[in-house]
């Protein structure tokens, strides 16, 4: 379910809530856009925040550079609710575009964003301190290192861990009893494309795979292509997409009734 585009009030008090936003900020005005969406989104209750990547623009290499990642550090820091951000391709893999090593790009975001969240028992998966998963209200939440934009090949030891975490994750979501099981991550994986020949097949088909085991209790969560999104691309996997650049908005997830309303906010 969409509300239009608007201020959101308060949910039921103890209501499970928790919010999504990506691809933003890409400019001085979107930065200042954010710093007010920041102060809304304060003003609710919720259990945690997710950015699912893209922090600047790869139009030139801003969000390659270490001055705006610790300027958005400094940013999301007024967040006053527990804070996840995952990496997008703008801030390492496609910074190769403008002369940089992308290993390194992904070295320095892991310096400045790989810390401890207070709020969140996050643990984060050895060697690729990125992919993290946590537990609240009685749900799993998976966070994965999945670059989108220009795809780069992703058939290497780095996707083979995120697979492997991806895998441990869900064995240990459904070991729990989670009655949903969130994956956040930054690519949208293309589910209209048919076949092996790209770089997201393997992805879609571990998600294709897990999503017929679930029965329903998977979600997808991704940015990458700026647009809103909130449908079944396979059978029982939801996923659910916030705008990007150049709107700066967040959505709301909640649990109601053990429904997943999904609202979005400015």
């Amino acid at each position: 379910m969409l509300a239009g585009c608007a201020a959101l009030g308060p949910l039921p008090e103890g209501q499970f809530a928790f919010g999504v936003l990506g691809d933003t900020p890409y400019s001085k005005a979107e930065v200042r856009k954010l710093d007010d969406l920041i102060g809304r989104i304060n003003a609710q209750e919720l259990a945690f925040v997710v950015h699912v990547g893209d922090i600047g623009t790869s139009a030139s290499s801003q969000a390659c550079s270490d001055a705006w990642l610790e300027a958005r550090r400094e940013q999301f820091a007024k967040i006053r609710h527990p804070f996840v951000l995952l990496p997008g391709d703008n801030e390492w893999s496609d910074c190769a575009r403008h002369g940089l090593d992308r290993l390194q790009r992904l070295a320095a975001w892991r310096r400045l964003f790989c810390t401890d969240v207070a709020g969140l028992e996050l643990e984060r998966q050895p060697g690729a301190c990125e992919n993290v998963r946590w537990h609240s209200g009685g749900m799993a939440f998976i966070g994965l290192n999945v670059p989108g934009g220009s795809a780069p090949d992703l058939a290497d030891v780095r996707m083979a861990t995120t697979l492997e975490w991806v895998d441990e994750s869900l064995a240990l979501a459904e070991g729990r009893g989670a009655a949903r099981i969130f994956v956040f991550m930054h690519a949208d994986p293309r589910f209209e494309r048919v076949g092996t020949g790209d770089a997201y097949a393997r992805l879609r088909a571990v998600l294709s795979t897990h999503a017929s085991w679930f029965d329903g209790r998977l979600v997808l969560v991704h940015g990458d292509t700026h647009v809103y999104r909130d449908d079944e691309p396979l059978p029982g996997l939801r996923r659910i997409q916030p705008w990007g650049s150049p709107f700066v908005g967040w959505l709301r997830g909640s649990i109601r009734e053990q429904v997943l309303e999904v609202e979005a906010g400015r």
